[in-house]
């Protein structure tokens, strides 16, 4: 296992950290999930007030671990407030179903809006309870965790509130790139969510994806392209029994630099979707917003692009049934609600049919809707 500074925290922390979103089946899979990972060099364990029982198991766990708390980074997340009284209160049930004296690290769950952002700013603001905190030693380290649009994680890091950041980047998504560069100026810790799954459900990747990385898997590459990237301290991983920890276990020891093979593997999958999709191609400059209609347009087309590409239409329809059901979590709504008013046409530098695309997206992938598992 290979560690790295989570910025100024000046915390070391393990490439790859447990997250206990999925550890719920019962405590004793999350004991043992949780065991395994710290046997194997994991260092950062990660949970949050929203998901279920997860504070209440780690906290039971905690405190038969054969290693000493201190050699642990424990990180829990709480939702943006107004009310700095709330935060308090929930600083305080948090540290008591961890049964801990602090927190190594909090995270400001979801700064996704404006107004959210305007919460944490306010010096009346839930940030009154946590420098407080923050004074007595309850926390000792403070983050934030993100599903915004770009502009508002810049904004959000431009405070200089924050020593760490939790964000999506990843190879097929890297519109955040200049984020992960302004919390690198920063000396901020950069922690990445879910590259397995929200990153591209790479654990069950299709037959034409996994052609195309070979000899490597598609979840082996993105770990790798993540973990090329200095900038970034830690990685995601939320198993669910110890068995789903083998994968970043595998890559957890490798050298940080891409081997001439994977940089040639990742031409390979540029070269493919340049090809597939042709003049249909989402360049992802994100130029064609707003719409009108609160379209997402670059993130819907982007999942047409991996659809047509790398045949990842299991993942499209993953995500795509997010819209409209996730809240701020993951905003925008669905293709089908273009008017073809064409407000975004001149805007679009490749000259795409952005109607008949968005359509088309809608036809592809419009499953089931989705839900946010915990908020």
């Amino acid at each position: 296992m290979h560690y790295r500074r989570f910025g100024k925290t000046n915390l070391w922390l393990s490439v790859f950290s447990l997250g206990t979103m999925r550890c719920l089946a019962g405590e004793s899979d999350a004991d043992q999930t949780i065991q395994h990972a710290i046997a194997n060099g994991i260092n950062h364990l990660e949970t949050a007030r929203s998901y279920g029982k997860s504070e209440p198991y780690l906290g039971n766990i905690l405190k038969k671990l054969p290693v000493p708390r201190e050699q642990l980074t424990i990180t829990t997340k709480l939702p943006p407030t107004p009310d700095p009284q709330v935060m308090d209160q929930w600083i305080d049930e948090s540290l008591e179903r961890l049964q801990l004296d602090y927190l190594d690290c909090l995270a400001i769950h979801g700064i996704n809006t404006w107004e959210h952002l305007t919460w944490v700013e306010s010096p009346r603001g839930c940030m009154q309870a946590i420098q407080d905190a923050l004074a007595e030693g309850r926390i000792r380290h403070l983050g934030f965790s993100t599903h915004a649009p770009l502009e508002i994680i810049l904004a959000a890091i431009q405070t200089n509130l924050f020593e760490f950041i939790n964000l999506h980047y990843y190879y097929v998504f890297q519109r955040h790139a200049p984020a992960v560069e302004l919390a690198h100026q920063k000396d901020m810790g950069v922690f990445i969510i879910s590259p397995a799954d929200k990153g591209g459900r790479f654990y069950t990747p299709p037959a034409k994806l996994v052609e195309l990385c070979y000899p490597f898997s598609p979840l082996e590459l993105n770990y790798r392209f993540l973990l090329s990237d200095r900038r970034i301290t830690t990685l995601s991983v939320g198993p669910a029994n110890p068995q789903e920890l083998d994968a970043p276990l595998a890559v957890a020891d490798q050298d940080d630099s891409l081997t001439s093979q994977e940089i040639e593997v990742f031409s390979r999958l540029k070269t493919q979707a340049e090809t597939a999709l042709g003049t249909e191609r989402c360049s992802q400059c994100y130029q064609c917003l707003p719409c009108p209609e609160m379209i997402n347009i670059p993130e819907v087309l982007r999942l047409r692009n991996l659809a047509v590409a790398y045949d990842m239409t299991d993942y499209g329809t993953y995500r795509y049934g997010m819209f409209e059901n996730a809240g701020h979590w993951f905003a925008g709504v669905k293709g089908n609600r273009c008017t073809s008013c064409g407000d975004c046409l001149p805007r679009c530098p490749e000259q795409l049919d952005i109607p008949g695309l968005l359509a088309d997206t809608h036809q592809r992938l419009n499953g089931s809707p989705r839900r946010r598992l915990w908020g």
